[in-house]
């Protein structure tokens, strides 16, 4: 389909011209950490009771703060709202209580500016029953070209095959409609029909709908339910060869007319299913790997590494150029679809003591009321988030260990508004308390005036203070992103263990998944000679020898450490440098863009490295643990443009020093 093709027949907006200070990456998303949010549950400033892209934009420099580099915005299109979104009545517009195009337009640009990428949602399986193109389809002549916009049915015995997903609200996957006077095929709610991918007006349409948002700037989007696009008979009606065919079509239209671009299936299937959703590197450049996230729970709970090694050897090698994406929780239920019938089963006894959790197959529970509020646990997870192989999804408030409250129906009580401070509303609107669409939590464990971001911001022990450090560790190394995984096999089975290897980088990650301390000895002797450096605080463990690697580890505790070459002590005068020993910076535009948002983290991970063989450097005696660029001034000569940065130097321990450093290339 070309890109006429695509759009002749619906309003398009202007591509807008942007100073984007994003670099040029075709695999951006490798090395993202996304931040899942939805816009009415972040910041409201109408004071109407639910967020707003304006309150989202004024949230942006804590987003930053945090370190996350992409949002995936849950579905803000007009809907009745009967799905939390869901349930789409226009694909081209924005519900008016969240704000208009123009608001987006500015939302996107404000992201770009620092450096934060915008993924949004496409549910392209299925609108809401109020979409125009459902009512005008009902009322439509019977094989007409607008009645076949949906999958109809003089009987409901078609497609027997096929589960039900929302078994404790549906009894079939067929609805009669008075009005059309057949049943349409529904995989989710009755109240929203599934489009009929079979009609090429359908594709066409949304192809569209696809086309608006990338011309308005967006950076990726997120392709909802996708494994049901199709239907056949004596088919259970997923994975089907035209679904591989359609997202082919897609990819190929996307990487003609919207480069760096990126498409996210949403496909809860088993590996060697959602495997097939990259295709040969031509389909989706993303897919949930929706089986492993409950075995992280599973191996916690158990206390044996077995469940993860298990999946994770299921799990078939995927394209150079695709990516798993791996989340802890978020907008739905904790979904117990991808593990066996004893598998739920336990999950079930383990994770909810109050029956009022289960829904569907799964548990609708935050983060931290799932692991009791533990702390130790609570990091332990996200260590493990972030140090797997794939590119992490953190859920809005998971930051600060947000709590949930299961008696609000549905998943809504996942939902709630965002903590931001102990005032009224938790901080998140000034509207009248009874206006909110949602209560805020008032559990006396995870009460918003005790839990929220104001308490935590100002706490450099906090969850939040935690999380920061974290996910600016994970960004100073591509390992995490883009790197292979290596597991080991110790025989203690408590302890998870693997090395995320590239090019030059090693990163041994260590997890102790019990509650209890553990011994571990480590078979290194592929590293043989190699010095195990804690990237946490840059303490230097004795050298690999040919013994097995001895390690303590206290309970829920983990460790990254980067296996590096001895350090040589000779240091090399600046002036003695010659080109090809100086390290290589690659910039995407000017370059000032290595000292500002994403290039400037890279750029620091170099400097981190570059000053400590430097003779002006006084902390040579200590630990560096970081290095970060605070400020900088350009010095404009007849020869060019230098830079006159202030470097801040932290160390393991003590107060950090602040230097001068000028750049120029």
């Amino acid at each position: 389909m070309t890109k006429a093709a695509a759009t002749n027949h619906s309003p398009r907006r202007k591509k807008f011209s942007e100073p984007y200070r994003l670099d040029s990456d075709p695999l951006w998303f490798k090395d993202a950490v996304i931040y899942e949010l939805h816009v009415r549950a972040f910041s409201d400033t109408s004071e109407d009771g639910s967020g707003d892209f304006k309150g989202l934009i004024s949230k942006l420099p804590y987003l930053q703060d945090l370190g996350v580099n992409a949002i995936w915005l849950l579905p803000f299109y007009p809907s009745p709202l009967r799905d939390d979104g869901y349930d789409i009545a226009d694909y081209a517009s924005v519900n008016p209580m969240f704000g208009d195009l123009g608001d987006v337009h500015q939302f996107i640009k404000e992201a770009h500016r620092r450096g934060i990428r915008v993924v949004t949602e496409l549910v392209c399986n299925h609108t809401s029953d109020q979409h125009p193109w459902f009512q005008r389809a009902r009322r439509a002549r019977p094989g007409s070209v607008y009645r076949d916009f949906y999958v109809w049915s003089s009987t409901n015995q078609r497609y027997q095959d096929a589960r039900i997903i929302f078994k404790d609200f549906e009894v079939s996957n067929w609805t009669w409609d008075q009005v059309a006077g057949a049943y349409y095929w529904h995989r989710f709610y009755s109240h929203q029909p599934d489009l009929n991918f079979e009609n090429p007006r359908v594709k066409e349409a949304i192809f569209r709908a696809c086309d608006f948002w990338l011309d308005m700037g967006v950076d990726g989007v997120r392709l909802d339910a996708v494994p049901y696009l199709f239907e056949r008979e004596g088919t259970n009606c997923e994975n089907l060869p035209e679904t591989h065919e359609f997202l082919r079509e897609m990819r190929k239209h996307i990487d003609d007319n919207y480069p760096n671009r990126m498409l996210l299936a949403e496909a809860n299937q088993w590996p060697e299913d959602a495997v097939a959703y990259f295709g040969n590197g031509d389909e989706c450049h993303m897919n949930f790997h929706f089986p492993l996230m409950p075995r992280l729970f599973m191996s916690i709970r158990m206390e044996d590494r077995f469940p993860i090694v298990d999946i994770l050897a299921q799990t078939p090698p995927i394209p150079d150029n695709s990516q798993w994406a791996l989340f802890l929780r978020n907008h739905d239920e904790l979904t117990l679809e991808m593990v066996t019938d004893e598998e739920r089963d336990y999950m079930y006894r383990s994770y909810t003591q109050d029956r009022a959790a289960r829904i569907n197959l799964g548990i609708r529970r935050r983060l931290a009321p799932l692991l009791g509020n533990d702390r130790k646990r609570i990091e332990l997870m996200n260590g493990l988030l972030l140090s797997l192989p794939g590119t992490p999804v953190i859920y809005y408030g998971d930051e600060i260990g947000m709590g949930d409250n299961i008696f609000l129906g549905d998943r809504n009580g996942v939902r709630t508004p965002m903590q931001w401070s102990a005032d009224r509303n938790a901080g998140f609107s000034g509207a009248n308390r009874q206006r909110l669409y949602l209560p805020v939590v008032t559990d006396p464990e995870y009460h918003y005036e005790a839990i929220n971001v104001e308490t935590q911001a100002g706490n450099p022990h906090s969850l939040l203070s935690w999380m920061k450090r974290v996910i600016a560790l994970r960004k100073r190394h591509r390992a995490f992103g883009r790197g292979t995984l290596e597991l080991l096999r110790p025989e203690n089975r408590k302890v998870l263990a693997f090395v995320r290897r590239y090019e030059s980088e090693q990163i041994l990650c260590v997890a102790n998944l019990s509650r209890f301390l553990q011994v571990v000895e480590l078979d290194l002797a592929h590293w043989k000679g190699m010095v195990p450096i804690e990237l946490f605080g840059t303490t230097e463990l004795p050298t690999v020898g040919d013994t097995p690697y001895y390690l303590t580890l206290g309970p829920h505790s983990f460790y990254w450490f980067s296996l590096q070459p001895k350090p040589s002590q000779q240091l090399v005068s600046d002036w003695s440098l010659t080109a090809t020993t100086l390290p290589e910076v690659q910039v995407p535009a000017a370059w000032e863009s290595v000292l500002v948002d994403g290039g400037k983290e890279a750029f620091e991970s170099i400097l981190l490295n570059y000053i400590r063989q430097r003779r002006w450097f006084a902390g040579k005696a200590r630990r560096l643990k970081s290095i970060q660029i605070t400020d900088w001034i350009d010095i404009r000569t007849a020869e060019g443009t230098a830079y006159l940065t202030t470097i801040v130097a932290s160390y393991a321990e003590g107060d950090p020093e602040t230097y001068l450093l000028p750049l120029a290339h």
